[in-house]
């Protein structure tokens, strides 16, 4: 049995994904395939260095010396051939709480900033919660692939004196990997506007076969002056409880500010065993990461293939990156509420609301397929024998 096989038990454990499933979906029946960790266990590597670090037994505070910063840029330019100097490097505790730094420090109440729907919810709280604006340039469907309105883009930007852009790339939910030639036209019409750049690229090492990460930052020394890039291990290697990220820019301006506003939060270092964690990932974990993106492919091809041949209502969108799959479910006539109640008691499945992601995603469902192949197929099992006995019934 290879890792990826190896189901491990999560209850019990103080899992949100599996020991709040009777909290969230109210029945403890439901098979969890929502929160975005994964059903696999870390690199051994990283548990080692886990292990070897607690056996010293004293956990004080914690300096990230130029080694972590230096595996940090030696992943960054084998990974995705972006060179990184050690000063444009700062920590922080997660993305999220980058992104409520970065538009509390570098905006002002009032601002507007410019997201790309449906996204990532937390794209709408860090903008709403700190009293500024947002303004949605919506996806443009096109068959089972998302594409960027780029008219819409500048238009949106121009009319509503937009100061800030966040990117989400790969872009969670819908999975697009945005190519080089997209990224470049949105770099440019942010610096022909004066925009800055925020790029979420927490799923950037979890990119399918044919598609390649292209960190906007690194197009142009414009682009890289007037981007800040969020990056963390804990998505590629599931390491989300141990808390470990930082962000990149080589603007000075605004590290300053960002580092400023760190401090008067409190955020002064990182967890000591996320440290770790980040460091052995990076430095030891490829050969794993690999071997993760075969299994990913494999189980986003199998969930394609059982969905095209076995039902004729839910398109499943071909993700290019993330091991999040986009579900259409338009095609069932329910209503998102009655969605949400089909999903949880005819399949049994919790899933996470399209809805969520933004009105754009109504009649979506969110699908996590980062886990072994048995749970997998229970759940593809059980989304389209519900599907089929719903079919029954209106017959």
């Amino acid at each position: 049995m290879n890792r990826f096989e190896q189901i491990t038990q999560r209850e019990g454990t103080r899992s949100v994904k599996w020991d709040l499933v009777k909290q969230m979906y109210k029945d403890e029946d439901v098979l969890p395939m929502w929160v975005a960790d994964m059903d696999f266990q870390t690199p051994e590597a990283v548990k080692e260095a886990i292990q070897k670090r607690t056996e010293h037994g004293i956990f004080g505070y914690t300096w990230p010396d130029e080694e972590v910063k230096t595996t940090i840029k030696s992943w960054l330019h084998k990974r995705h051939q972006w060179e990184v100097k050690s000063p444009w490097i700062t920590y922080s505790p997660g993305v999220i709480p980058s992104l409520h730094m970065i538009i509390q420090s570098l905006t002002e109440i009032g601002d507007h900033v410019l997201i790309q729907t449906p996204v990532y919810p937390p794209f709408y709280s860090v903008v709403k919660d700190h009293g500024r604006h947002i303004v949605k340039n919506p996806l443009k469907l096109e068959g089972t692939r998302y594409e960027i309105d780029f008219e819409d883009f500048e238009q949106k930007i121009k009319d509503h004196n937009v100061q800030t852009f966040i990117l989400c790339n790969p872009h969670n939910p819908v999975g697009r990997v945005w190519t080089k030639s997209e990224l470049t036209r949105m770099k440019d019409i942010c610096i022909k506007h004066g925009v800055t750049i925020v790029s979420d690229e927490i799923h950037a090492d979890l990119v399918l076969n044919g598609h390649r990460h292209v960190p906007i930052a690194s197009l142009s020394e414009e682009a890289s002056e007037q981007t800040i890039t969020c990056l963390s291990p804990t998505k590629t290697f599931n390491l989300a409880g141990l808390q470990a990220s930082y962000l990149v820019t080589e603007n000075e301006k605004f590290r300053q500010k960002l580092e400023k506003q760190f401090k008067n939060q409190g955020m002064l270092m990182l967890n000591t065993l996320g440290l770790t964690a980040m460091e052995a990932a990076y430095r030891d974990g490829e050969e794993w990461l690999e071997e993760l993106l075969t299994t990913l492919e494999a189980n986003r091809d199998y969930v394609i293939d059982r969905f095209e041949q076995e039902n004729r209502h839910i398109r499943v969108f071909p993700a290019e990156g993330t091991y999040l799959l986009w579900l259409d479910c338009r095609s069932l006539g329910l209503s998102n509420e009655e969605l949400k109640t089909f999903m949880r008691e005819q399949a049994k499945v919790g899933l996470n609301d399209g809805a969520s992601f933004g009105e754009e995603g109504e009649g979506f469902m969110r699908m996590n397929i980062a886990a072994p192949r048995p749970i997998v197929e229970d759940g593809t099992n059980r989304i389209l024998e519900a599907v089929q006995k719903l079919d029954k019934a209106k017959v």
